[in-house]
């Protein structure tokens, strides 16, 4: 068997896909909240995704990831019998867990991806957790029967209001909120606006919150300075001080900007990738 070699691969939808790879090491150490960064070839870019989950005996780790860019499109092109270039992890600090009795865990989209995990390991150590899931329509959700068995109360929200609940995350999170669900922390994994408006939600009522931060990163390792981020005003990086943060002190407006950095390359480089491969640029 080769390193890093797909096992399996699904289609969750028609824009994420779900791998799992051979990749003991990480596998033995990995935790829920931690990432891995891979290329798929010898001159590949190098990208981060979260590990959605882990097998420990059989020495596997699960990847989920959304093709919007060249270097994902060409990650979902490979098969069950292909090999990663090179994966390396686990990287960045687990999520913190330890004495929570009740949390509400909010995904948005592919976050949700990241938020499983989270999830799973908080259900794992007995706590009571209620997850709201958010989607823009019916066709991009995911992962509803994984979220169900680890949820005390799951809500599926769209945009559209074609499947589940029609509204966003924070008008579910503040009703339960305001219904008299007491959290002890609010876990936010999304999109950046979608994280914003939930940790200005949860600060009005004094809830603890902490979010996942997953900006532009290079070597995870903290050198390339590519993922800092400004926290309580003081500059810190997502790859070596988090991924996770207080939601209250991040600097979202700042972070929103610098995501947009590279938007214009990096639609470039997807429309290259997907002539290249005969593919419709969506």
């Amino acid at each position: 068997m080769h390193l890093f070699e797909i096992l399996q691969k699904e289609i969750l939808c028609p824009s994420v896909v779900r791998m799992v790879v051979k990749a003991p090491l990480i596998a033995a150490k990995a935790q829920a909240g931690q990432f891995v960064i891979l290329r798929v070839s010898e001159d590949g870019e190098r990208i981060p995704l979260t590990v959605a989950d882990y097998d420990r005996i059989e020495g596997t780790i699960t990847i989920i990831f959304q093709t919007v860019g060249a270097t994902t499109l060409m990650l979902s092109r490979l098969m069950v019998g292909d090999s990663l270039q090179d994966l390396v992890g686990p990287l960045g600090r687990a999520t913190e867990t330890v004495g929570l009795k009740k949390v509400a865990v909010i995904g948005g989209g592919v976050g949700t991806a990241i938020a499983y995990p989270v999830a799973k390991k908080l259900h794992e150590q007995g706590a009571e957790v209620h997850c709201v899931v958010g989607f823009r329509n019916r066709d991009l959700v995911i992962l509803q029967e994984e979220f169900s068995a680890v949820s005390d109360r799951l809500i599926t929200l769209t945009d559209d209001g074609s499947f589940g609940e029609k509204g966003l995350v924070t008008d579910a999170l503040r009703r339960l909120i305001e219904t008299g669900e007491n959290y002890d922390k609010v876990i936010a994994i999304g999109p950046l606006p979608m994280m914003k408006y939930v940790s200005l939600l949860t600060k009005e009522h004094g809830i603890k919150t902490v979010v996942s931060m997953n900006p532009i990163m290079i070597d995870g390792t903290g050198m390339c300075g590519g993922c800092r981020l400004t926290v309580g005003g003081q500059t810190r990086f997502a790859c070596v001080d988090g991924p996770e943060f207080d939601g209250h002190q991040v600097d979202f407006d700042e972070a929103i900007e610098r995501s947009r950095l590279y938007g214009e390359q990096e639609r470039h480089a997807y429309e290259r990738a997907c002539n290249l491969f005969g593919q419709e640029v969506r």
